[in-house]
């Protein structure tokens, strides 16, 4: 079953804990007024739809995935994102037989990706009748794959883990291998990441963005570090086509889960404010919750959200 926050109770509600996107854990890039104004054309929707879905048996007893199920996941989000009466009909809206489709994978070898959900999102386009020379699934080999190079559509799929450099790896930041030279956006917590975003190569030609919430890593203690410890198992996926706003929902869990396990509202350091700065700097998407229709399936309990 899904749930709309519809009264006027749980919007004021949202309301406050809109102080805590636009604050605390994300935090305001150096630099940035309350007044500042978008550096470009806003791309920001007066509203964005995204579904958070959990289902804890796509995790067996072992940790390891199960991939029908992973894919059920995904196909029913999808349907529920575009209120479509299949996921069929879903991913027919998504893409076209005519497009050249890349999928953005990430690789990280601690948490990577799962190859299930890079097949599932094959599968579905290949399904929907995109001709296999047009799909192609890449991470650190995009500018040179001659599918993303002449790619109509995308669509990006990743973790959410912790992040030494930009306080969360997060969908937003999934992008910056499309640029020669990723370093170049690390200054200010890689503040400008919607930057990528805005090139003509990329700008508009997301279709989905799916922020992996399976085994999401919730605390980072230095570059490129990772522990078990710090990770759980919530077996969920957040899919939207505002990618600012898939990010800022999956911040909003980690903060939860944050002060669960530490038991204080301790920040992330550094802040992850490329998520604020994509909506107020840059006008890419919505990070307020009182924009954000969030749309929840599955179990409740533990939901953080």
């Amino acid at each position: 079953m899904s749930s709309h926050d519809r009264t006027p109770t749980r919007r004021t509600m949202l309301r406050a804990g809109s102080a805590w996107v636009l604050g605390s854990l994300l935090g305001p890039p150096r630099g940035e007024t309350k007044a500042a104004q978008p550096a470009s054309r806003s791309l920001r929707p007066a509203r964005s739809r995204v579904v958070l879905i959990r289902r804890p048996e796509v995790l067996r007893g072992d940790g390891s995935i199960d991939p029908a199920v992973l894919r059920a996941m995904l196909n029913e989000a999808v349907a529920s994102l575009l209120e479509a009466p299949s996921s069929a009909a879903a991913w027919q809206r998504l893409v076209k037989p005519a497009d050249v489709v890349g999928i953005k994978s990430n690789v990280w070898r601690s948490l990577p990706t799962p190859a299930a959900l890079e097949q599932a999102v094959r599968s579905e386009v290949l399904a929907a009748g995109v001709m296999p020379a047009n799909v192609a699934v890449d991470d650190r080999g995009v500018r040179d794959n001659p599918v993303f190079a002449r790619a109509t559509a995308l669509i990006n799929a990743r973790p959410m883990r912790t992040h030494a450099w930009s306080g969360l790896g997060t969908c937003l930041k999934n992008y910056i291998m499309f640029v020669p030279r990723p370093a170049d956006y690390h200054d200010d917590a890689c503040a400008r990441l919607a930057e990528i975003w805005r090139q003509p190569a990329l700008e508009g030609k997301t279709r989905l963005n799916v922020l992996v919430m399976l085994t999401p890593q919730f605390h980072t203690l230095g570059p490129h570090s990772y522990s078990p410890e710090y990770t759980w198992r919530y077996g969920g996926l957040i899919v939207g086509t505002d990618v600012v706003a898939v990010d800022a929902v999956g911040a909003r869990i980690i903060e939860a889960r944050r002060r669960a396990h530490f038991g204080d509202g301790r920040p992330l350091n550094p802040p992850a404010h490329h998520i604020r700065a994509a909506d107020t700097r840059f006008a890419l998407g919505n990070a307020d919750p009182a924009a954000i229709d969030l749309v929840r399936l599955g179990p409740r309990a533990e939901m953080l959200i």
